[in-house]
């Protein structure tokens, strides 16, 4: 009767399910975490130690979450859980921006005309009802992407004494004297109807017309004379894309250092700068007869044009900012339009003419009746018309650029003066201290320092104002009897008391009077009864930038600087941007020590990723049919540094890179389902060879993996362990160990060292993978076998110590895997053309020159089990099934069929299959495993 020697082996086990299904699986897991309290538990088992502090930079409380909000918080939760995990308490604490114009517009949407009836503290209500809607919203999705934070107890900017806090921060630059109020060209949005930070424009494409504009220089005898001239006209030729400021005109710039023309073109004269004159030539489709002079820019300076439309003259002065990368060398200057428009008419004296209104319409101070109350955008067609009519318009055609638009609405914006609150970049030297803190951090990537860098030199004064209802107001009163507006320290510390008890609501809510602290005057007319209340709120830039006082200081008590600022690039000139003007400004210092920034999501094609470009899926449906672990490896399995793909392709690859994972996790834990580390563990020094060049490799992989999460270069992390699951495991060790696992004797060292060497991997690798594959790591955690006084979470467990490991051992087999691809050559030829199927059916003879053969001799016994082969001899390599290694000279390797018969248990081919007569059918090492 034969034997079923199946049942004799020892085979894998284990509940661990081959997939994952996450969807179904993931809430189970964050129902546990939030039973027992995981997070704290996390946090607490560190108390007493060094903190680190990442600070969390708040999205805006509008809207559901899109692959940018769940890179930024994902990226920020594996530095969370790593740095806890390394023994450092760090707490994290998650924040929302809810002040501010998505807001406003939000609710604007459901109120519709209503809004403009209502009392403002009843539209404030509504705001702070909508902001707390998708707080809960968002956090309820955060916490689906298994983040870890305190989602108790998360830091609003709408709160009393966040709104307290940024009012107290605004009063310490009201006191060192650096905030003031003035006419300054700003960005200003007509479709929002309010001033816009920098940080709130973005450049898009934008179809303007580019129109050639003569300006007529009045009369000048002396020219005339020099250049033979009768009563030709003289004209300085200017160039523009916003034909809409030219009724603003109220000089013409040029450049000192550079060489002017006058060219005869027809029966006209034409001034330009002498390096643009064919370029313009060109572009208008003119040409000139003759040069008829070459007048010096300070030959020119202080004389005039005559301008086009309007009965005024037009300066003509010298400026740096006039360059030969485009136009004419002769610059339309319209200081109200422009900030070097503005600097340079504050040089000569120049009035500020901003002629239009709130909503981006002419008003009377234009001087021309058929432009009022147009808007600016459509005044562009009526003022080449009319340019056309009185014979200035030289040339006009459309061309393509790119030009600021607003970050909400998506239409081009205005630069207009107007009367705004700002923090002055030079009076305290802000400007200059920020430059040399920017020093002191360290930027990661090195980039960001001289991004911010150029950013901090090149802004003006921060305008700090906005016309909105929605934000902490600009403490001021405005004199009821004069116009201006005033506010002190003691002013500021009135409101500061109303808003840690009523929130910013108290300025609305509130007279005057009862803020105005005792000896307030207006200090232009002396005014000291009648007064109103500032009606601008504070750039919500300014709300965020102070978080660090209000979540880190205040709430938490930590006066050092946050170890981690963690965003998108964008926040250069947002987030990162004002905390280090606010903090530089009232503490001398930045308010971080490192910034790390990522790129931003786009799609498989490296397009904008976005609803409108119609490649955008909704977070929620993939995570309900891939799960949220997906996306947390995509986000760890792509270079942050760069911009972000993502597309079903990309998707479907980290769908497989998870499948591989876990099939070798899965691997393990059948195979030492029968193990127990407390009491079946061999040391090192009783281990075969390979099981201690496994333990190198694991060496290898936690030093490397350690030095990755330390960087913070995530990707690196992942590739890193998917290598090693599929390559230096699943492709060699794995495959070799199978035999020893399945056919040794069940508790014999053999087979015992094998698990030690399995468990040990996968105890360390499940604790490495554990701040990205949260919900699968801690699956893992729960049913693998665990020393005594091990945690109940993966969580609450240390981060494997950096390894020291046999260097010698790796680069003896990195030389034995060299060779041995050639003998898995040799049999993946014979396989294909049938010779064998499993490999272990084959014997392979090697031939090679004396130490290559020397050096696989060292590997003993073990050799043919290395090749997975049931033989392995040196020789003459011939035969059909025959490679000659590319890469090893004179080394090849022949296949021929296996000496003996096949083992019924373990598959190898012996010629000690049938000398044992009482299992007739299976080789001697098994007849020997099954007698013990």
């Amino acid at each position: 009767m034969e034997k079923n020697y199946k049942d004799t082996l020892n085979l894998p086990k284990t509940d661990f399910p081959m997939k994952g299904n996450l969807a179904e699986r993931e809430p189970v897991q964050l129902k546990k975490w939030d039973e027992q309290k995981i997070y704290q538990r996390m946090i607490d088992k560190n108390r007493g130690r060094e903190t680190y502090v990442m600070h969390d930079g708040p999205p805006y409380a509008n809207g559901h979450l899109h692959l940018g909000t769940i890179l930024n918080k994902i990226l920020k939760d594996i530095v969370v859980k790593y740095k806890n995990m390394t023994g450092a308490q760090c707490a994290f604490i998650p924040g929302w921006d809810c002040h501010g114009l998505p807001i406003e517009l939000g609710v604007e949407k459901k109120l519709g005309p209503k809004k403009h009836t209502m009392d403002p503290v009843d539209v404030r209500k509504a705001c702070r009802a909508h902001a707390e809607e998708f707080v809960g919203i968002q956090r309820s999705e955060f916490q689906r992407l298994g983040v870890f934070a305190d989602w108790d107890r998360p830091y609003l900017t709408m709160s009393y004494d966040y709104e307290a806090t940024i009012a107290r921060e605004f009063g310490k630059f009201v006191k060192n004297g650096s905030l003031y109020k003035g006419k300054r060209p700003i960005y200003w949005c007509a479709c929002c109807k309010t001033a816009l930070a920098e940080a709130e424009v973005e450049y898009a494409d934008h179809s303007s017309p580019s129109i050639y504009v003569k300006f007529k220089l009045n009369d000048d005898k002396k020219l005339r004379k020099e250049w033979g001239l009768g009563d030709e006209e003289i004209s300085l030729v200017i160039w523009t894309t916003t034909p809409w400021t030219i009724p603003a005109n109220l000089a013409i710039a040029l450049n000192a250092e550079l060489p002017y023309v006058a060219v005869k073109v027809d029966d006209e004269v034409w001034i330009m700068a002498e390096g643009l004159l064919d370029s313009v030539m060109e572009s208008i489709g003119r040409s000139y007869s003759t040069v008829v002079g070459k007048p010096s820019p300070q030959e020119l300076e202080h004389k005039s044009c005559r301008h086009p439309l309007i009965d005024r003259d037009s300066l003509i002065i010298l400026g740096e900012h006039v360059t030969l990368e485009a136009g004419t060398g002769a610059v339309h200057t319209a200081p109200g339009h422009g900030q070097e428009d503005f600097d340079i008419g504050q040089k000569y004296g120049l009035d500020i003419l901003a002629p239009i209104d709130d909503a981006g319409r002419f008003t009377k101070e234009s001087r021309l009746p058929w432009l009022e109350g147009v808007f600016v955008e459509d005044a562009n067609k009526l003022v080449i018309e009319k340019l056309r009519e009185v014979n200035a318009l030289v040339h006009t055609h459309a061309i393509s650029h790119s030009y600021p638009h607003c970050w909400r609405c998506k239409k081009p914006i205005v630069f207009r003066v107007t009367d705004q609150w700002f923090i002055s970049m030079e009076k305290t030297e802000l400007r200059k201290k920020a430059l040399e803190a920017i020093k002191q951090v360290k930027w990661i990537p090195p980039w960001g320092e001289q991004r911010i860098t150029g950013m901090i030199e090149a802004r003006p004064d921060w305008c700090i104002s906005r016309q909105r209802l929605w934000g902490v107001p600009v403490i001021a009163l405005v004199c009821k009897s004069c116009g201006a507006s005033h506010t002190t320290p003691d002013l500021v510390d009135n409101a500061v008391k109303f808003f840690e008890k009523e929130g910013a609501d108290a300025w609305f809510s509130h007279d005057a009077s009862d803020f105005k602290p005792k000896g307030f005057k207006c200090p232009v007319c002396g005014e000291k009864e009648k007064f109103g209340k500032e009606p601008d709120i504070l750039d919500v830039w300014f709300d965020s930038g102070v978080s660090y006082s209000a979540v880190l200081e205040s709430r938490e008590g930590i006066e050092q600087q946050a170890d981690l600022y963690l965003e998108g690039s964008d926040q250069h000139r947002g987030w990162f941007h004002t905390s280090l003007l606010t903090s530089i400004g009232t503490r001398g210092r930045a308010p971080y020590k490192r910034v790390l920034t990522h790129g931003f999501v786009v799609d498989g094609d490296g397009k904008k990723y976005s609803k409108s470009a119609k490649n955008y899926v909704p977070p929620e449906k993939l995570i309900n049919q891939h799960g949220a672990e997906i996306l947390r490896l995509w986000v760890s399995a792509e270079d942050y540094r760069d911009d972000i793909r993502f597309s079903n392709e990309i998707l479907n690859r980290c769908v497989e890179a998870y499948r591989k994972i876990r099939n070798t996790a899965r691997y393990i834990l059948g195979n030492i389902n029968d193990f127990d580390p407390n009491v079946d563990m061999v040391p090192e020094d009783r281990m075969p060879e390979i099981d201690r060049y496994a333990i190198a490799e694991l060496g290898k992989l936690t030093s490397k993996m350690l030095a990755a999460y330390e960087n913070f270069e995530s990707h690196a992390i992942f590739h890193t362990l998917n290598r090693f699951c599929t390559v230096e495991m699943s492709s060699f060790y794995l495959d070799v160990l199978k035999d020893r696992l399945y056919a040794e004797k069940k508790d014999g060292e053999l087979r015992r060292s094998a698990q030690t060497v399995l468990w040990k991997i996968l105890d360390s690798m499940v604790r490495l993978m554990a701040p990205i594959f949260s919900f699968t790591a801690e699956e893992i955690w729960e049913i693998m076998p665990k020393l005594a006084g091990s945690s109940g979470s993966v969580f609450v467990s240390e981060m494997p110590a950096k390894p020291q490991f046999d260097s010698q051992i790796l680069e003896r087999f990195s030389k034995f895997m060299s060779l041995r691809q050639d003998v898995m050559k040799a049999l993946e030829k014979a396989r294909a053309e049938k010779f064998i199927g499993n490999s272990l059916a084959a014997s392979v003879t090697i031939e090679c020159d004396a130490d290559a053969r020397s050096f696989l001799e060292s590997f003993g016994g073990d050799l043919a089990d290395l090749f997975l082969v049931s033989g392995a001899k040196f020789g003459k390599a011939e035969g059909a099934y025959l490679v000659q290694s590319e890469d090893n000279k004179g080394f090849a390797v022949s296949v021929s069929k296996a000496d003996g018969e096949k083992c019924e248990r373990c598959w190898k081919y012996s010629e000690s299959v049938g000398k044992n007569t009482e299992h007739p059918t299976i080789c001697a090492r098994c007849a020997g495993v099954l007698s013990s």
